[in-house]
């Protein structure tokens, strides 16, 4: 039925599980699976402006963690029987909705996987949901891991 997951990744707990859901059904229907990490833009337009050290330090750093949270999903897909298709992208300078609305088009996905740490109440309404963003602007189904 899939034959395309998209799992929004960015190393948690929550995208961990989300991982481990999204690596059983790409093996189980035989898709591939792409694992997609946003890095937020620079938060310091003006100082990375005046300093670009400061904006290579915070991209340096993104690289790095979204490396890591790429690895995690190597790692699931490498397991013995597993033979699961991984490719990896990272997307830059694009809030994390956008990010990921835009690769679900870029590459033709037909689901979305991603975590959500399940926050209610005052939490919910102050931080916001990327997951629930995203159901809400997909043009495919989304998978909500908790």
């Amino acid at each position: 039925m899939f034959k395309n997951i998209l799992l929004a990744t960015d190393g948690s707990e929550a995208s961990t599980h989300a991982a481990e859901l999204a690596v059983n059904l790409a093996r189980t229907h035989g898709a591939k699976l792409t694992a997609l990490y946003v890095v937020d833009p620079y938060p310091y337009l003006s100082i990375g402006e005046t300093n670009p050290l400061g904006f290579q330090a915070y991209m340096a750093a993104a690289q790095q963690h979204a490396a890591q949270a790429h690895a995690k999903v190597a790692a699931l897909c490498g397991a013995p029987d597993v033979g699961v298709k991984l490719e990896v992208r990272m997307a830059e300078n694009v809030s994390t909705v956008s990010g990921i609305v835009q690769t679900i088009k870029d590459e033709g996905a037909d689901l979305v996987v991603i975590g959500s740490h399940g926050r209610t109440g005052i939490a919910r309404l102050v931080l916001g949901s990327v997951a629930s963003k995203v159901a809400a602007e997909s043009p495919v189904p989304v998978l909500i891991a908790r």
